[in-house]
């Protein structure tokens, strides 16, 4: 059967894969549209199962508010290259993503991958659609939830870092001016008592270590640390940190003087935590070199 141009430009639309591809599934199915439909999303299927080992640490930060800003969403979708992470149809499927998870509230990511994304399909099945597509492993790694009586700032730094903060008091502008501020300081915890235990010991018993040297009285180290331990409470906690915007204060003095307060606040990093496969080009060569 003579598989026409028209045959192939439909198929296209309806995969969304190459002219190559299309052509030889619609002349392994004999011109029949809908097998051919039906046997390249085996085909993507089993790609995708393919790349899944592969790392996944490029991607963006999707974010979606609620109508009446009490509300918010941010949600990291992983690609392999910033390449594909910059392309439409990728951002398309993460703000999809992030909106899904606003709408329906999801128990975890595994409950998130079974929305339907309208007549695409499942988030999961879009994904995998996308993986055989652009030829890239790609997952939906992690989404948060943040609510508040008050009002949700939000701040999305390029696509990479995004911030939700609950504000109670205040205004949506104070609300945005603390997301930011979440965005460039990077703080660990909200205020002392959310710094993990473990953390914090583990700074006492270097700071223990380094006042020892200096041969000072015991008591005069114990002050010596207690000051240095809490210095450094001061700098990974929201606030005690001094405000990006008037390092004369800190974010705590900021949000007495309007009467507000931070319940929480939730700051996402495209690909922290995973760990990257880093290619020394030297050493490979070098390796081949010596097996030759």
């Amino acid at each position: 059967m003579t598989i026409s141009a028209a045959m192939v430009k439909e198929l296209r639309e309806r995969t969304g894969s190459g002219m190559m591809e299309c052509k030889k599934a619609l002349t392994e199915t004999n011109g029949d549209i809908e097998a051919a439909v039906e046997m390249m999303r085996k085909s993507g299927l089993a790609k995708a199962d393919k790349k899944a080992g592969r790392v996944a640490a490029e991607g963006r930060i999707a974010l979606a508010v609620s109508g009446d800003g009490k509300r918010g969403v941010l949600a990291e979708v992983n690609c392999e290259t910033d390449f594909v992470a910059k392309g439409d149809d990728f951002v398309a499927f993460a703000d999809q993503v992030a909106k899904a998870v606003l709408a329906n509230a999801p128990a975890d990511v595994t409950a998130l991958e079974a929305l339907s994304l309208g007549g695409a399909g499942s988030v999961d099945e879009v994904r995998r659609a996308m993986i055989a597509k652009l030829g890239e492993n790609i997952s939906v790694r992690r989404y948060a939830v943040v609510e508040s009586a008050g009002v949700v700032g939000s701040y999305l730094h390029g696509t990479r870092i995004g911030v939700l903060v609950a504000l109670e008091g205040g205004n949506e502008e104070l609300a945005k001016d603390v997301a930011m501020h979440v965005a460039a300081s990077k703080p660990m915890a909200l205020d002392a008592s959310e710094v993990p235990a473990d953390v914090v010991e583990k700074e006492r018993e270097i700071y223990k270590a380094q006042a020892a040297e200096s041969g000072k009285p015991a008591e005069i180290v114990d002050k010596m640390v207690a000051g240095r331990v809490n210095k450094y409470m001061r700098e990974v906690t929201l606030l005690g940190q001094p405000f990006v915007k008037n390092p004369d204060q800190t974010v705590e003095q900021l949000l007495k003087s309007q009467s507000a307060k931070v319940t929480r606040f939730v700051r996402y990093e495209v690909g922290e935590g995973i760990e990257k496969k880093t290619d020394n080009f030297a050493e490979e060569v070098m390796a081949q070199v010596r097996g030759g």
